[in-house]
């Protein structure tokens, strides 16, 4: 088997640059054998490709692509940290979806990250997770993930 990155290169995904944080926080912090990020928006470039509310004006789709892209910003910081090939497992996910009241697909959104962390480590890639309804998150982003990996001994 290759390295994470040669996956990463299989799947034809390059890790963007690391979303310079706008408070006292760091994108990830390694604590033992753990990495914990920071909550990743979907930033694209540097800028929010949707805003809005899940259930009103952003669909599921658009949200699990957008969950999909904040977790892929969510491994950038793994990688900037300790580099993405350190990681043994992912161990947990959490994401927050800013959706209407009624709206309780929050798990289908996050399907979106769950799915291309299992594309990119196979069986590695499944994990615990929560999905959690919000009233707004920051900028008005409609989806926001964390990540938990467990690395090896660097």
């Amino acid at each position: 088997m290759g390295t994470w990155n040669d996956r990463l290169t299989e799947l034809g995904i390059t890790l963007p640059h690391v979303a310079t944080p706008v408070g006292g926080y760091t994108p990830a912090i390694r604590s033992g054998m753990y990495v914990y990020t920071s909550g990743q928006l979907p930033f694209v470039g540097g800028t929010l490709p949707v805003t809005g509310k899940v259930g009103d004006t952003v669909d599921v789709a658009q949200a699990a692509d957008l969950a999909r892209t904040a977790a892929l910003n969510a491994l950038a910081a793994v990688d900037a940290l300790v580099g993405i090939d350190a990681v043994i497992r992912v161990i947990k996910v959490t994401g927050f979806v800013a959706s209407l009241p009624s709206f309780t697909g929050q798990a289908q959104v996050l399907n979106g990250a769950s799915t291309f962390l299992h594309d990119v480590f196979g069986p590695a890639g499944i994990h615990a997770r929560s999905a959690v309804g919000l009233a707004v998150l920051p900028l008005d982003s409609p989806v926001e993930v964390e990540l938990q990996v467990e690395i090896a001994a660097l």
